[in-house]
């Protein structure tokens, strides 16, 4: 007989895991997939190319009815799960009905934080997280329309890039000294800043946001310094929060995230976590491929593998208005680390690579890539692998053909 095996959550973290262990062991588990948004699995990444309109609703869903049909997994989406009762093994649905399980997934995600801030509750102040957000903010805008986003990071940009690219007037309000400051240095920063005002973007950094205001909806978002930025829609963008209420209400040990060990198991050894509600090794990872990484490792393991998630080295790859922009692992350096750098201002291009020395080996431990970010992956294969780069580290700055003929 079929283990019965709930995952709650339905978003792409749950899709990567379903697909993953159907191909292990089909048949194996009797699987029901539990999504309060009312709809099957979508790929967020596209949420900014969607507000762009540069793909449909439909281009994002990631599998079809169809598919979860086929491998026999039960979908319950728009329903919300309502508690979990670790003793009578089921979940408890907000319509009082009870979902039975031997194993339960925590794959619930994130939620956005939203800025206490004076008129954050106005009409027209909105997040940047899912569909429905998507919706909200497509009714808000209309012809000559004037958006702030608050926050300079990876999903602030997503947003600005979006609501620039479908006409409205776009400033973006961040704290720090530049954008995205935990995939970038300085330097690539301040490039991305002078090229997003170059494409009609205001980049308002080290700016705190005082106040929203307006009669009745959104007006304005008022900066400390006193700076006005007139505006009929704010998108608060500054950072996720992991979604654990669930599991803290049941008990599980939950610090920022759902506590998992190296089995991604939580405190309750038949239930586990995913993903950006998880916490592993005090990290809450909130980007996708960590996500990915845990689906194998947890797919592996039900299937009855041995496997081990041991963390994730961080990769960010995007493109912003044109702008390629790539970072990974270590790009700040430390004592122990020297930099090379590579610029050429003709082409707007930049490359910050940083090797570590330990004995009589060098390896490549972080880069950022700014601009012409074909060689990326290859860098980033190195960083993971803790490749040694000695012999061809006199050209590694040039990419992967010179050094490839170099290494030979």
């Amino acid at each position: 007989m079929s283990e019965r095996l709930v995952i709650v959550g339905m978003g792409m973290v749950a899709a990567r895991f379903v697909d993953e262990l159907t191909t292990r062991a089909l048949g194996r588990y009797s699987i029901a997939v539990i999504g309060a948004e009312p709809r099957r699995a979508y790929n967020r990444v596209l949420l900014s190319s969607l507000l762009a309109g540069e793909v449909e609703e439909k281009d994002i869903e990631l599998k079809p009815e169809t598919w979860w049909r086929k491998h026999g997994v039960t979908t319950i989406f728009g329903r919300k799960v309502a508690r979990i009762d670790r003793d009578g093994k089921c979940v408890v649905l907000d319509d009082g009905s009870q979902v039975d399980y031997d194993r339960l997934v925590l794959a619930t995600g994130s939620d956005p934080i939203r800025l206490p801030l004076p008129g954050a509750d106005l009409p027209g102040v909105l997040t940047f997280r899912d569909l429905a957000d998507i919706e909200r903010i497509r009714s808000a805008m209309k012809a000559g329309a004037r958006a702030v986003v608050i926050g300079g990071g990876l999903l602030g940009l997503e947003a600005a890039y979006g609501l620039a690219k479908a006409g409205v007037q776009t400033s973006v309000v961040h704290l720090m000294d530049r954008l995205m400051e935990r995939q970038l240095d300085a330097e690539a920063g301040a490039m991305l800043g002078e090229a997003m005002n170059a494409r009609g973007i205001g980049v308002h950094l080290n700016a705190q946001t005082k106040a929203i205001t307006g009669e009745g909806k959104v007006e304005a978002v008022e900066l400390g310094d006193g700076t006005i930025l007139p505006a009929d829609l704010v998108i608060m963008s500054v950072g996720i929060r992991p979604q654990a209420e669930l599991a803290r209400a049941a008990g599980l040990t939950v610090h920022r995230g759902i506590v998992v060990d190296d089995a991604l198991t939580t405190s309750d050894p038949n239930i586990h976590a995913l993903g950006e509600c998880a916490e592993h090794r005090g990290i809450p990872y909130g980007l996708v491929e960590p996500a990915y990484d845990q689906a194998r490792v947890l797919a592996a393991r039900l299937s009855g593998a041995s496997a081990a998630y041991e963390g994730s080295t961080l990769a960010t790859n995007l493109k912003v208005y044109g702008i390629a922009v790539f970072s990974a692992g270590d790009f700040s350096g430390g004592a122990h680390t020297q930099s090379i750098m590579l610029r050429d201002p003709g082409a707007k291009s930049y490359r910050k690579l940083v090797l570590l020395r330990e004995g009589s080996m060098t390896r490549l431990v972080g880069c950022v890539l700014y601009g012409d970010t074909q060689d990326g992956l290859w860098y980033f294969d190195l960083i993971k692998r803790g490749a040694p780069v000695d012999a061809f580290r006199d050209v590694l700055a040039f990419g992967r053909l010179l050094s490839d003929q170099q290494a030979a």
